[in-house]
């Protein structure tokens, strides 16, 4: 049962490592990948001279900090409120409509975004002018984009997560609430001192596989939301976004190739922090 899961991995995710050496060469197409001349350090070099190593970085951490975040606390809330509903019709119709997101894919969440939000024909700038308000120029100011990016991300996988805690909670014996309350606890403790602490191993687990993405930016959110608009370049170009025009636009996989294996050890540094921080605090928590 495992081999074709082995044999997935063997091929798409080891055998593609081979080609880190591009990052320490100067690449051409007529001598290839392991025959073009090497060029040492040079590939992070213009990465990190360019002045756009900081930018990306520091906005790939602080996006995907703050949809890790977000999508954690929106997910354990939605799942305790779910648990806490006793209509099943209710429940599932609410878990159908938070759930539904998840299977649309961000070119379409884009075209309805624009269609929303455009300066001339956007509904809701449309709605302003009409209510006699200023219009709203959303795709040419970046202070937008620091609520509209988690808001959308959380709304897109608020869902998925939600399924993920829910099923934790199911999975706490029901025995525990009924002594609690049997000894007169209210709704709200038996959350705060039952559901919430036994949630806590699924949560931390899942943090730490979150971690594992954090130098991995939701390219295609970015790149769909926001592709190459040069106003809301400096305040949303994340690592994966740099790669790609790095590729399309100059063609340059020396570069690319550089900025990907930094983001990969940056992340495995990350991981590493993150689980050892965990085994100081609880042994039994950690990943490894």
């Amino acid at each position: 049962m495992f081999l074709p899961v082995a044999i997935y991995f063997i091929i798409f995710a080891y055998l593609p490592m081979s080609g880190i050496v591009m990052a320490f060469k100067d690449f051409n197409y007529r001598q290839g990948i392991f025959m073009s001349p090497w060029n040492g350090l040079a590939n992070f070099h213009y990465f990190f001279v360019s002045g756009k190593a900081w930018l990306v970085t520091r906005n790939t951490i602080i996006y995907n900090t703050i949809f890790l975040s977000a999508y954690t606390l929106f997910s354990i809330l939605a799942a305790v409120f779910l648990s806490e509903i006793y209509s099943k019709w209710f429940k599932r119709i609410s878990q159908t409509f938070m759930f539904l997101p998840y299977f649309i894919s961000w070119v379409t969440v884009s075209a309805f975004v624009y269609n929303f939000l455009n300066y001339e024909y956007g509904i809701v700038n449309v709605i302003l002018r009409h209510l006699g308000f200023e219009a709203l120029n959303i795709y040419s100011n970046p202070s937008y984009w620091y609520f509209l990016l988690p808001f959308l991300y959380v709304w897109k996988w608020v869902g998925y997560g939600c399924v993920l805690y829910l099923a934790a909670i199911v999975g706490i014996d029901q025995e525990i609430y009924e002594a609690a309350t049997i000894d007169g606890a209210s709704r709200v403790q038996r959350i705060t001192r039952i559901t919430l602490p036994l949630l806590k191993p699924t949560m931390i687990i899942l943090l730490l596989l979150g971690l594992g993405r954090i130098m991995r930016g939701e390219f295609d959110m970015f790149y769909q939301l926001i592709g190459n608009n040069g106003a809301l370049m400096d305040a949303t170009d994340i690592i994966d976004t740099l790669v790609f025009r790095s590729l399309v636009g100059t063609q340059d996989f020396g570069m690319a190739s550089s900025v990907g294996l930094y983001q990969s050890v940056l992340t495995l540094v990350i991981i590493l922090l993150a689980n050892w921080a965990v085994r100081r605090y609880d042994k039994e928590q950690a990943l490894f």
